[in-house]
């Protein structure tokens, strides 16, 4: 097929354009990262446990500084897997393509999917597509689910949380929210934010290693930012949670542009952060482990009897970090 070509709705019809479509560009676009079968079914080797997730991207713009809607819904499938302690296996790939795409920006999307999967290490294993019709699928939506195993004794759970307890973010926060939409609503900085979107698994196998059930709970800030993440392990863990406002590293434009927009930092969305919960004692390995992974890690924070999250505020005293009531953002992931 032709980069000049547009996308049909009889290439979502299977037969000999569904064929075209998959064979000259998803499966040449995926490479190595696919399995090569095209059996409607995968049948893969797994040991032990499994962990199974799934996810739909359908982000506007699909380009944005720092990625795209291919590069997110690998990299969201396969940190949800990471946050359970999981290695990630495989991922299947259902893609919903928009009549009139070009094909020139369909084989971006899918070499920018290989890339993060070769990045993540994992396997496209199996997917499906289809073609609408114009105006209803914003130029494509991407489905993906995942599977990953999980080794004997790793217990990582959004309920692990407990009194003394050290919380720790992998570092700055809100630059995937604002990346996207400055490149929606065609913001400019005097320096460029891009999204933080990156497959996670690398690094949370490493802490796994290194600390092992000194992890109690990972958890990935994606929708509703680090506010989200930080009341949903409480609630889960039955714990209060109190953060110092801070410790929580933003960088200088994203706090800028977020002052401006009028959004809190703490509730916009991250695409390759995560909040790590320690027993008391690990922090140091565990801060070790992240910084040698390339991340830029923080103590934010403890774990307290009680619960609800709360923060200390630069002026002074504590406010309560509330669950976001809406998405600010909405269409970022």
């Amino acid at each position: 097929m032709k980069d000049d070509e547009k996308i049909l709705l009889a290439h979502g019809g299977g037969g000999e354009m569904t064929t075209q479509l998959v064979r000259d560009v998803i499966l040449v676009g995926l490479g190595d990262t696919a399995t090569g079968s095209l059996d409607d079914s995968v049948v893969l080797q797994v040991q032990g446990r499994i962990a199974f997730t799934t996810d739909s991207f359908v982000v506007k713009p699909l380009f944005f500084p720092g990625g795209d809607v291919g590069r997110l819904a690998v990299c969201g499938t396969v940190n949800d897997l990471a946050m359970r302690g999981a290695k990630p296996i495989a991922i299947s790939l259902g893609i919903i393509i928009e009549e009139g795409l070009l094909v020139s920006t369909f084989r971006k999307i899918v070499s920018s999917i290989a890339a993060a999967a070769r990045e993540a290490e994992i396997k496209i294993a199996t997917g499906d597509t289809k073609v609408v019709e114009r105006g209803s699928a914003d130029g494509i939506f991407i489905n993906t689910s995942g599977i990953g195993e999980i080794a004997d004794g790793v217990e990582i759970s959004l309920g692990g949380a407990r009194a003394g307890d050290v919380v720790i973010v992998s570092g700055a926060v809100g630059n995937h929210a604002i990346a996207v939409l400055a490149q929606r609503e065609g913001l400019a900085f005097e320096t460029t934010v891009e999204s933080d979107a990156a497959p996670l698994n690398h690094m949370t196998s490493a802490l796994v290693s290194e600390i092992g059930n000194g992890v109690h709970v990972l958890n990935d800030p994606t929708r509703g930012g680090l506010a989200m993440s930080l009341n949903t392990i409480a609630a889960a863990s039955g714990v209060a949670i109190e953060i110092d406002e801070r410790a929580v590293p933003v960088d200088s434009a994203v706090a800028f542009a977020a002052e401006m927009l009028g959004l809190d930092v703490l509730t916009l969305a991250n695409e390759g952060k995560l909040v790590a919960i320690v027993k008391d004692g690990n922090e140091a390995k565990a801060l070790a482990v992240l910084a040698a992974a390339g991340a830029r890690p923080a103590v934010i924070g403890r774990v307290k009897s009680g619960g609800g999250v709360t923060i200390r505020v630069s002026g002074g005293g504590t406010r309560i970090l509330e669950i976001p009531y809406g998405e600010d953002a909405p269409r970022i992931c």
